[in-house]
Formats: structure tokens, sequence, C-alpha cells
């Protein structure tokens, strides 16, 4: 089981950055950089490409729709030369807060989109002339949509490798059901293992029945908080406003994935409430209403011997990455966690 870390996309990247050698050292796997609103994520990977050595580092992740499929694919085929070979390209619909308030994009067919988007980066990859005709993007330009100028073109460079691994982040059923289909790695977001298969499991078996063998095996990504020992339980306290604001508070009524997913989970009542809430404004009760058991089981926050149950509920239920936020007051602290949990882990 790899361990991953986020990387907070919101402050002091520098001073985060300049830390990474020591998790590498501790044992960390693979490092993922979000972009939402922030600075771009590209060029932090960049940057912890110069300052790390084996530490894989992925996109977690880039929205679809603010780039070209071409423009992924240099991207991904750029990092992974600067990276040497150490790149993952994670790719996502984001979201209409996001897509349509800040990039001024209209945020439609997210489905249909991330297909298309992977099977040009695959042709870039390979240095083929890119010729696609899909629904929502077609390379080159139609002459009677264009100046009748452009001609398929290939990449001038060559890539350290014509296959990067693409992770697609997902939580609704069709989507997950693409994951498990085109890529190598499907990361969720609030993951809880003992209901996961109820949720998801018909998704992802549907996805694994049309996946091409050369794929390999699925690498499911769970992320979790981390915080190992007696009294921590005032760091799970942290987690109430984040699940707030996404199950409350990212999209309107009808529109919220992930509230949808609370209630995937049997947390409709509260699901509801923590929404009526939140959107009148009353997000500290909103967050109060998050349920207790939502909060520990997705978290690896408790004892050594809670923390160790928690990964191997992980591991049975599929998961093969745990992208851990590692939660201490010290920066030796947090090193000491990524090493508890890489050996809770192995």
């Amino acid at each position: 089981m790899r361990i991953g870390m986020a990387l907070n996309y919101s402050g002091g990247f520098k001073e985060t950055v300049a830390e990474l050698a020591d998790y590498e050292k501790a044992g960390l796997d693979i490092v993922f950089v979000a972009e939402a609103y922030s600075f771009d994520a590209v060029s932090q990977m960049g940057y912890i490409a110069a300052k790390t050595e084996r530490l894989q580092i992925a996109s977690g992740i880039l929205p679809v729709y603010s780039r070209t499929p071409t423009l992924l694919a240099m991207t991904a085929a750029g990092m992974d030369y600067v990276s040497d070979g150490r790149f993952t390209l994670g790719l996502g619909a984001s979201g209409p807060q996001v897509i349509e308030g800040f990039h001024g994009v209209p945020y439609t067919a997210p489905l249909g989109r991330t297909r298309e988007v992977i099977e040009i980066c695959r042709q870039v990859w390979k240095r083929e002339r890119v010729t696609y005709e899909g629904k929502h993007y077609t390379v080159p330009l139609p002459a009677d949509q264009g100046t009748g100028l452009g001609k398929p073109l290939k990449l001038i460079n060559h890539p350290v490798r014509e296959r990067i691994p693409v992770v697609i982040a997902a939580i609704g059923p069709k989507n997950v059901e693409l994951a498990a289909e085109i890529a190598e790695g499907w990361e969720p977001i609030f993951y809880m293992p003992e209901k996961a298969a109820d949720v998801w499991g018909a998704s992802l078996a549907a996805g694994r029945a049309k996946r091409a063998p050369e794929l390999g095996e699925l690498d499911v990504i769970a992320q979790a908080s981390l915080a190992i020992g007696d009294d921590v339980s005032g760091w799970l306290e942290l987690g109430r406003p984040m699940a707030a604001l996404y199950i409350g508070g990212m999209g309107a009524k009808g529109k919220n994935f992930y509230n949808d997913l609370a209630r995937r989970y049997g947390y409709e009542e509260e699901a509801e409430q923590i929404q009526e809430l939140y959107l009148s404004g009353k997000k500290d009760e909103a967050a109060a209403l998050v349920p207790q058991e939502l909060l520990e089981s997705m978290s690896l926050i408790g004892s050594e011997g809670f923390v160790r149950d928690r990964i191997q509920a992980m591991r049975e239920s599929g998961v093969t990455t745990i992208n851990v936020t590692p939660l201490a007051r010290t920066h030796e602290e947090r090193i000491r966690l990524i090493e508890k949990v890489r050996e809770l882990a192995s």
C-alpha cells in the first residue's frame, strides 16, 4: 500500500516543499498537488520535481475544462520529463463553482469531456499525429470552423513514457465507472471503507468489465486525515467545517455531488439539514451536524490500534494508496506520523 500526502494549495508552499525531502526520507511515496483557484498546480509540481529525487508527483487534480486536451497532454509530458518519469496526471471535473465562477467556462458534459481528454492525451504521448473527432473536441479544427490551415500535428519532443498514469477523481456512479474502465487510478473523496462497496461496487464492477488489460489493476486512492495517539480527538473536529462546506455549500440543492454522496452513505436527514443551514449562512450549526461516525470512519485519527484497524479496513475494501494529511503541531511530529503510517501499512 502506497502512502501519499496532499499539499495545501492556499499558502506557505515554498516552506511546505522545503519539508518534502524529510517526508520522502520518512517513506512518503507520492505527493498530490491540487489546483482550485490559487496558484496553478503545474508550476508548483515543477518546483517539487527539482527539490525531490524519488517522490512520485501527481496533480490532484487538474480540471478538464481549464486547458485544452492537447495542452493537458503537453503539460503531463513536460512534468514527466522534468521529474524523470515520476508524474501522474490526476484529472477531474471540479465543479460549477470553480469552472463557471472562476474560469468562465460552461460546466457541461463532465463525463464525455473526461473520456475524450484522456483519449487525446494518449495519442499525444504516443507521438501520433493527433486526429480526433468527438462530441466535445475535434482536432484539428475542421476547415469550416476555422481558417482551413489546421493540419494534424504530433508532439515534437519524445516523452519519457508513452503511457503516463492517469487518475480520475470521481464520486458519481457514471464517473466512477469511467475511472474503472479507462484510468490507471481512481480517487474518491470522503471515503468510508465499510460503505464503499454499497455505494460504488456496481460502478467499479461495470467499469472493470470493460477495462483494457494493459491498464493493470486499478489504483484506488483514498484520502484520510492522520493523527496517532491517545488524545488526538481534537484533530478530528478540524474536519467538521470542511465536511460541512462540501456537504452543505458546494452546490445548490439538487446539484451538490457531495451532498448526494452523504445521502448514499445513509445520512439523508443529516445531509438535508446541513445543506439547509449552510446555504442560509449558519455554517457553525451546519458543521455541528456532521455525523461523528462519518468523520471517524473517513479518518486515520486515533490510537495506534485504531489506525491499524482503519488501514486494514481500507485495504480490504480495495484501497491501494492512502493519501494522508498528517496533523501535528511540529514538522518533526508530522514526519513521525508518516514513518508510523508507513510502518502500519506495510
